[in-house]
């Protein structure tokens, strides 16, 4: 038995199969939903169902029944923008003596969910397409457990705050936990027509339909904190303001389209989901990372993610600017990993962390959220020439800096690497953060402090940025300073990095400075950030697409050939679509844009097969057959936000994109497009005030950029 997987404290637990159907979600802000095909929250499959608000579950259980059973489903849905869930269901045979006296599908019901400011609304619509009247006795039961989401995730507690006794009114359910934060939070139901009969957890409803004839009944369900009660409105009044702010915060991207449908299926599914994660959050303009289990706030998936999507949307890289910044850490405190210059790991925000259960309330554990905050800064002063938010964050992006040299480096020797402080956080401290990711050839596990192969390509990245950052800002020494600190780097990681024999950059150093001879998809990230020598870099193309490592869907975080190597796994094995995406740009960046194409058109196909062609978190490394579908991870999330993001920087890279936003330019520097997308359409990139309309079309052995329309001063450069 694997001793570090089994005690790995913050493993997700997989105790059960997953349910047999789909999940559905929804989220708004700080809540989410995650429910199954009818719209039932059932105790089933891993039990990660129920409507979760500030990472407390406040409905563990809702299920309705049609003459006490579950009703028929015929189809349902969420609507592509992801605002509305709809089901269509009707009644089972309902037998009486052994005869059918009320075939199925008499009655139809229209079930709608939305998720709004903190309150789930629910509508059910009633038709009787019968020749006789009906009496339908309906029911729905609730329950509401008050777990943390680190409950759900598997952990157990000695102690929970103390559920109340339910309260029934007239028309309403209240339900009610006292914690042991001293918060007490409730969920309040109300319907607006009087059940027939009300309990401590069902409502019971019978409603007499004649012939053609429809009823409908509306349910919310508040989540309230202490003396925090939200704002409840009618279903349809709530359903136009919700759908109003909607429209008037959707992202202002280009529309990309393509004479491939199952791209654009995939780009409209990955806007989408971006969105979703990004709207309503207290954090203006900052997605949270993924859903259900890390609907939050997180440093490293929030960089990336904007990293992603910037020259779609530069306006969520300055959302994570600001946020970041305004958290950033000033003081030392090993409880929380904290250092000053570091830039945040993750928030929480329910009963576990606020009592220090565990040390996420804001946790500083990661060792690449920091340069990756300076190289994103630099990114977005590119694509936007936005001085003022450079000026704003100068000294988080000086502390950021100091924070490199003077705690990521802790024994001095060139390299940023990192040791968990205590036994309550994380142990590995990079992306790849499961207990048992950082390895020897041997499979042993690599002996802290640790110095990830892809963190010093970031530190490298972000010492160029900060030199060109410098400059803007008048320093021209710390420039020069900072640039010969990058040289300096870059030749102590090949010396102490490269592999000759494998082809490829180790994936670590351990404390004792001996390389872990592992290859992994950590080394594709050295050509995302320009570390990588260039005849290093064609060595690697080949090793990352090579049968170990490339599987047919996108490349692997570990190849077949590693000791602990699982492609069921969540880091040795798996495929992250992220990890793809930036190792595409990365190919490109080399000139491997073929090679940037053929992720692309992988990722696409997984889209393709998968339900609502959402791409999740990660799946499983098991090889490409004919015929098949990629196999899904158990506990992945979806939407995950970096995951729904790579698509966009996947078309980036093909593209040769690189937008300066100062100068009111856009390049494209030898544009690539897969056999699989002949044409490719971008209208309504926006650079400063000014906008255009692309054609690509891919010919023989080049791709023809053509403008279409042009609204403001924009320049236009292609270099074929």
């Amino acid at each position: 038995m694997d001793e570090v997987n089994v005690s790995q404290q913050y493993y997700i637990a997989t105790k059960a199969s997953p349910a047999e159907d789909h999940a559905r979600v929804l989220k708004y802000g700080a809540m989410f939903a995650v429910f199954d095909r009818l719209g039932d929250i059932r105790h089933q499959g891993m039990g990660e169902q129920g409507i979760f608000f500030n990472g407390t579950r406040y409905i563990s259980e809702m299920l309705v029944r049609l003459w006490n059973e579950r009703p028929l489903l015929l189809s349902s849905t969420i609507e592509p923008n992801n605002f509305l869930f709809s089901a269509d269901l009707a009644n089972l045979d309902v037998s009486r003596g052994g005869n059918v006296v009320i075939h199925r599908g008499t009655l139809h019901v229209l079930r709608s969910r939305f998720l709004w400011h903190g309150v789930a609304y629910d509508e059910f619509r009633f038709a009787n397409y019968g020749m006789e009247n009906l009496s339908v006795p309906f029911s729905i039961r609730f329950s509401a457990d008050f777990a943390d989401i680190f409950q759900v995730r598997g952990m157990t507690r000695e102690r929970s705050g103390r559920v109340l006794p339910p309260e029934a009114g007239p028309d309403s359910l209240l339900l009610a936990c006292d914690g042991l934060d001293g918060i007490q939070r409730r969920t309040r139901i109300h319907v607006t027509q009087a059940p027939h009969e009300i309990s401590e957890q069902e409502m019971f409803f019978r409603f007499h339909l004649e012939p053609k004839e429809e009823t409908a009944l509306c349910i919310s369900i508040a989540c309230e904190h202490n003396t925090e009660r939200p704002a409840v409105a009618a279903f349809s009044e709530a359903m136009k303001r919700a759908e109003s702010e909607m429209k008037s915060e959707s992202r202002s991207a280009p529309r990309i389209t393509s004479s491939n449908s199952r791209f654009n299926d995939w780009i409209r599914r990955s806007s989408a989901d971006v969105q979703m994660m990004t709207v309503g959050n207290p954090e203006p303009d900052y997605p949270y990372a993924g859903v259900p289990w890390f609907s939050t706030v997180f440093g490293r998936d929030g960089i990336i993610t904007a990293l992603e999507m910037l020259w779609v949307d530069p306006s969520l890289a300055k959302g994570v600017l600001e946020f970041l910044a305004s958290t950033q850490a000033i003081a030392v405190d090993p409880k929380n990993e904290a250092e000053p210059g570091k830039i945040l790991h993750e928030m929480r925000h329910g009963e576990m962390a606020n009592l220090h259960e565990i040390p996420f309330a804001r946790y500083y554990g990661t060792v690449d959220a920091t340069p990756l905050f300076i190289m994103l800064a630099g990114a977005y002063y590119d694509r936007t020439g936005d001085r003022g938010l450079i000026e704003q964050i100068w000294q988080n992006i000086r502390a950021a800096l100091d924070w490199i040299d003077n705690y990521g480096d802790v024994d001095n020797d060139g390299f940023v690497e990192y040791a968990a402080h205590g036994d309550r956080g994380l142990v590995q401290q990079g992306w790849k953060d499961s207990n048992d990711s950082i390895f020897h050839a041997d499979g042993s596990i690599a002996e802290p402090p640790i110095a990830l192969c892809e963190v010093q390509g970031y530190v490298y990245a972000a010492k160029l940025t900060a030199a060109r950052l410098s400059l803007i800002m008048g320093d021209h020494q710390a420039g020069a300073v900072l640039r010969q600190q990058a040289a300096t780097l870059r030749d102590k990681f090949e010396d102490a990095f490269w592999c000759k024999d494998l082809n490829i950059y180790a994936l670590a150093l351990d404390g004792r400075k001996r390389p872990c001879r592992v290859r992994s998809s950590n080394a594709g990230h050295s050509l995302f950030t320009g570390i990588a020598r260039e005849d290093h870099a064609r060595h690697m193309a080949e090793t990352l697409f090579a049968d170990d490592l490339y599987g047919g869907w996108g490349i692997r975080t570990l190849s077949s050939r590693e000791a602990r190597y699982n492609p069921l796994s969540y880091h040795n094995g798996s495929v992250w679509p992220h990890d793809n995406a930036l190792i595409a740009s990365g190919l490109a960046r080399y000139g491997f844009k073929n090679l940037a194409g053929k992720l692309l058109l992988g990722l696409m196909d997984v889209s393709s097969m998968l339900e609502l062609h959402r791409l999740p978190e990660l799946f499983c490394g098991l090889p490409r057959r004919q015929g098949e579908g990629p196999t899904l991870y158990p506990v992945a999330c979806a939407p995950q936000a970096w995951a729904s993001a790579a698509s966009f920087l996947l078309i980036e890279a093909c593209l040769g994109l690189t937008i300066h936003g100062a100068d009111n330019r856009v390049v494209f520097n030898r544009p690539s497009l897969p056999e699989g997308i002949p044409q490719l359409f971008v209208r309504g990139l926006t650079v400063g005030d000014a906008s255009v309309d692309l054609l690509f079309e891919r010919q023989i052995d080049t791709v023809r950029v053509q403008v279409l329309e042009k609204r403001g001063e924009i320049e236009v450069v292609a270099t074929l």
